[in-house]
């Protein structure tokens, strides 16, 4: 069987590329970091979902984002709440995080002599992150095939971004019908300490309108109840 690593936050998204790489044949080995999060619960998350899915390996690498903080995830700045989403950058954007985990994710690739990566990034329904774009993804595949052994000698890894041109709600009822149980997922930039869902930052609010317009009862736990329909 084909090798893929996946790069896997315990997220709606990651968890659904993991569901997609699985169904596509890849014996799955997923990859997560612990790199100073405020949502470090989304942690447990992960480590649910590499057992759902019976991965071959996970690794959880654990680096230091905090220590240049300049992010809503990693520094004493506030998540928005309640806002309307629109274009432009968010402080929750992560500087270079997409970039930091996909040379990771490169290198043990390389070593696993997999030709696969997989990210769950989303050019659609996602909060204006540059490293979630097309334009990203083709700029770093060029990199990645002149900066490994294995592109250079013909073989060059591909970075696959399956839900890049979907909605959230056409990635959720992706998942569903590859048999995802987003109970297990979490996506709140601010939860509380129980692991609850604040239902007010950005990612919650995508998520809940994706799993309104799928038509689904969202399984996740919320601070508050949310209005489903």
């Amino acid at each position: 069987m084909k090798k893929a690593v996946v790069l896997t936050s315990g997220g709606l998204d990651s968890t659904t590329v993991l569901a997609i790489a699985k169904n596509k044949g890849f014996k799955l080995y997923a990859l997560t970091f612990d790199y100073g999060q405020r949502h470090r619960y989304e942690l447990s998350s992960a480590i649910k979902v590499a057992e759902y899915f019976r991965v071959v390996e996970h690794k959880i690498i654990k680096i230091d984002l905090k220590c240049f903080g300049g992010s809503a995830l990693t520094d004493n700045i506030e998540v928005p709440q309640n806002r309307k989403i629109k274009k432009g950058i968010p402080v929750t954007y992560v500087p270079a995080r997409n970039t930091i985990f996909l040379s990771y994710a490169l290198a043990w690739a390389e070593v696993l002599k997999s030709r696969d990566i997989f990210i769950g990034v989303n050019a659609i329904d996602y909060s204006g992150y540059p490293d979630c774009r097309p334009e990203y993804i083709k700029a770093y595949q060029k990199m990645a095939d002149l900066a490994t052994k294995i592109g250079v000698e013909g073989s060059p890894i591909k970075i696959n971004t399956p839900l890049i041109n979907l909605s959230k709600s056409e990635i959720i009822k992706k998942g569903i019908k590859l048999g995802v149980d987003y109970s297990i997922t979490h996506s709140c930039y601010n939860p509380a300490r129980n692991g609850l869902a604040c239902g007010k930052c950005d990612s919650c609010i995508l998520r809940e309108k994706g799993f309104k317009k799928a038509g689904i009862k969202d399984p996740a736990r919320y601070v508050i109840m949310l209005k489903q329909f």
